[in-house]
């Protein structure tokens, strides 16, 4: 892996109103660190300084947290319209040698460097222009299910507000991080709409294009569920603290 050619998206800009405080989401803390925090020092550990946040509510407070402890660039995400929306805003700041994008959640604070490492090899060994990491999980509420065609092969991600009756019986479900050829990552970025219940740029809908266009694509599926667990609510925080405290 040619850690220069990789550059690092990391999605930090919504509210996350289930948390139910005023503090931004990606600022709420597990064992003392920053939800923000530990994701950028997963990503610099392997990427140095090749890292996008891209912030949007309380953008100073999540840059504050950040700058204390990491060098990044930010990109400024106006309005939440989407996580399409948000990649598209942070492509810009991309160093120009970059020709594969990795983009992780904020709210994934559990992803640890190994995994990161043999998902980014995963893509780049199989030549795909988009790479997803997936896992199996017995509660598949409110995640993207990912779905194959009758050949099994990856032809598109559900999200769950989206789904029918069977696609929400799919446990095999998107953990919102991806690793992108760029090229195929600026071009599919402009095709996506927002034909959807929130109406908003999913991000997801790249595998779809993808898939339309004949492009190379994959799923990783990785062992640990907890791993890529988000954290949406403050019982979901204390899940992640537990699963810190256990490992």
């Amino acid at each position: 892996m040619n850690v220069a050619e990789v550059g690092v998206i990391i999605l930090a800009a919504g509210k996350g109103t289930r948390m139910k405080s005023e503090l931004p989401k990606v600022l709420h803390r597990i064992n003392g660190q920053s939800m923000i925090n530990l994701v950028v020092g997963c990503a610099s550990s392997l990427f140095g300084e090749n890292i996008v946040v891209v912030v949007g509510h309380k953008a100073e407070l999540v840059k504050e947290e950040i700058d204390n402890h990491f060098k990044v660039c930010y990109a400024f995400q106006k309005q939440l319209l989407g996580t399409g929306d948000a990649v598209k805003t942070a492509v810009p700041f991309l160093n120009k040698n970059i020709q594969h994008v990795l983009i992780l959640c904020g709210d994934v604070p559990l992803i640890k460097k190994k995994t990161i490492e043999s998902f980014v090899n995963y893509h780049l060994d199989n030549e795909h222009d988009i790479s997803v990491f997936g896992v199996e999980v017995d509660d598949p509420k409110g995640y993207g299910r990912i779905i194959l065609n009758d050949s099994h092969q990856f032809a598109s991600i559900c999200e769950d507000v989206d789904a029918n009756f069977y696609q929400k019986k799919i446990k095999l479900v998107n953990s919102g991080i991806y690793c992108i050829k760029k090229e195929f990552l600026t071009y599919a970025l402009d095709l996506i709409g927002t034909d959807n219940v929130q109406k908003e740029y999913y991000l997801t809908d790249l595998i779809s294009i993808s898939f339309n266009n004949n492009r190379r694509s994959g799923c990783f599926i990785g062992n640990n569920p907890e791993e890529v667990m988000g954290v949406n609510n403050m019982d979901e925080l204390k899940k992640a603290e537990l699963s810190i405290m256990r490992a």
